[in-house]
């Protein structure tokens, strides 16, 4: 976990690795709060889920329909405001539970590097996987829905008790997994992500030593994005190639947030004869480059793996008995590739 003694290990043994390249290799001391990462999302889902129940519970009981729209729609924007709060900057700023950690740097050569290779040294475990993680969000959002449908039903006069039940069993349903995403520190975090920090080590023995290119392995990713957050501060925008999970199994994968940076994507696909699948950022999912990119870089994550990948990510299952490493040197050829064909 962020600030660990394993995590300390982790980012020495990386150290020796980028110094033996030819890369000055400095550590960026940090702090940040705990708060969002441990209680946001609990809260969020404890939000909503009382925003649906109260709603429910004008709209079905015969009181006045615009007590439920009104219930409705100012918890969703409290809801929206917390989550905007939690997902930004507060995680640095926050007086609640501080913590420290360090995010490794290495550059080579005079210039400032135009391109960056990332991957988090840190990782958590928490009681679901990050893939029930996600379907409970997808489910909430179809919690939402009905809700809305329910509102407009009662607004206009149609009794609508059975779909403001559904509307809540769904709801609470989706609400559960967020509620139980609680980091702890039980999980290896083979694949999420010793491995993506394993492919930006391979990437780095292979880059030419003649172009400017940055390796930043920050720390407390996986705790609001917060290392990455503060290395960013004061800096001006530029490319960034974040790598988050290889997996033995599965495709090469682009993920990105907001919208799709063409020349990137254009120089991950030309350094592998694989087919490359692009997508959007899965809902719930947050990685170093989606800060980036709020912070106006070019950014994207490149991983190797599945949706059966998903299903052990910040469990105990994440360790090196569930994989081998075999997709490691590829996708580190591919990061070193692309990060010297964007780099000129």
């Amino acid at each position: 976990m962020a600030g660990s003694a394993e995590e300390a290990v982790a980012r020495a043994y990386a150290t020796a690795v980028l110094e033996k390249c030819g890369f000055a290799v400095s550590e960026e001391p940090f702090d940040f709060s705990r708060f969002p990462s441990r209680f946001a999302s609990p809260l969020g889902a404890l939000l909503i889920s009382a925003t649906v129940v109260g709603a429910a519970r004008f709209g079905s009981s015969g009181s006045d329909p615009r007590l439920a729209a009104a219930t409705l729609l100012a918890g969703l924007l409290l809801t929206v405001i917390f989550a905007g709060a939690m997902l930004g900057d507060a995680v640095l700023w926050l007086p609640f539970l501080r913590g420290t950690s360090r995010n490794l740097v290495a550059t080579r050569g005079n210039g400032p590097p135009r391109v960056w290779l990332v991957a988090h040294t840190d990782t958590k475990s928490q009681p679901v996987p990050s893939a029930t993680r996600v379907a409970g969000i997808v489910v909430l959002g179809l919690g939402l829905g009905v809700s809305f449908l329910s509102v407009m039903l009662t607004l206009g006069g149609v009794p609508a008790r059975t779909m403001w039940v559904t509307a809540t069993v769904i709801t609470v349903a989706g609400a559960l997994p967020l509620a139980l995403s609680v980091p702890g520190n039980r999980s290896a975090g083979a694949l999420d992500n010793a491995s993506g920090v394993s492919a930006v080590l391979v990437a780095a023995e292979l880059l030419s030593p003649k172009l400017a290119i940055g390796i930043l392995l920050p720390s407390a990713e996986e705790l609001g994005l917060a290392g990455v957050r503060a290395w960013m501060r004061g800096k001006a925008p530029s490319i960034a190639l974040n790598c988050d999970g290889v997996d033995d199994d599965g495709s090469i994968v682009i993920m990105y947030s907001r919208r799709l940076p063409q020349d990137i994507a254009r120089a991950v696909s030309s350094a592998t004869s694989r087919e490359v699948r692009v997508r959007r950022m899965p809902p719930g999912l947050l990685t170093d480059s989606t800060a980036l990119v709020q912070a106006g870089w070019q950014a994207v994550t490149v991983s190797h793996g599945s949706v059966s990948s998903l299903r052990r990510v910040h469990l105990r299952a994440d360790s090196l008995d569930a994989m081998r490493g075999t997709r490691i040197d590829e996708v580190g050829a591919i990061l070193a590739h692309a990060a010297e064909a964007l780099a000129p």
